[in-house]
């Protein structure tokens, strides 16, 4: 069982969703409420074992379920707070689809350079992980967040202070743990890890 280090600074720790059968099947599920599958849910237990001696001072949770459930069998429900501005990316008219079957439509696309017709666009997704980060940086201590890829990506770019389509660059599997951070100081923001624990059983 990994033992996370302590650090003199805060640190945020951002928990992916376990397994669901649209990730299985890597259709983008932006605002579908779809629940976690069995493996998800053994994924979510795992992901709470690492967890355990955390101790974090504030937990917050997507108020989608395959978060809020990732959350709930981690054991951190009681004292999570739903926090609207984490859900993942809004779709639109690409919601269920796959890359692939998207391409087929349209050569070459990519969400964060392209966006989906009806759904949010990456600035709007990037105004909402700067609003996460205003909250969490004014927290004294160690923070616990559930969440989404495609979000958490955006969140992540904000957080160290590139423009938000660096994200792209980002990739997280389910029901993993990455650690955002600080270096010298909280003016020295970093990522310390990243989609740690993906491939174990």
């Amino acid at each position: 069982m990994q033992r996370f280090a302590p650090n003199p600074l805060p640190q945020i720790f951002v928990a992916r969703h376990g397994e669901t059968e649209w990730s299985r099947n890597r259709q983008h599920t932006g605002l579908t409420d779809i629940d976690l599958t069995d493996r998800g849910v053994h994924d979510a237990q795992r992901l709470g074992r690492r967890l355990e001696n955390l101790n974090p001072d504030a937990v917050f949770t997507s108020p989608l379920r395959r978060a809020s459930a990732t959350c709930r069998f981690a054991g951190y429900s009681e004292m999570a707070v739903v926090d609207p501005d984490l859900v993942e990316w809004d779709y639109g008219q690409y919601e269920g689809k796959t890359t692939r079957e998207i391409q087929q439509q349209r050569p070459g696309w990519s969400l964060f350079s392209d966006g989906c017709p009806a759904g949010e666009t990456l600035a709007e997704v990037a105004d909402r992980a700067r609003r996460v980060i205003q909250r969490i940086r004014a927290i004294d201590g160690n923070v616990l967040i559930f969440s989404h890829g495609h979000m958490l990506n955006v969140l992540a770019a904000c957080w160290i202070e590139l423009e938000p389509r660096f994200g792209e660059r980002f990739f997280l599997d389910p029901a993993t743990v990455s650690i955002l951070g600080y270096h010298h100081d909280r003016d020295d923001p970093v990522i310390r890890m990243w989609n740690s624990g993906g491939n174990e059983e």
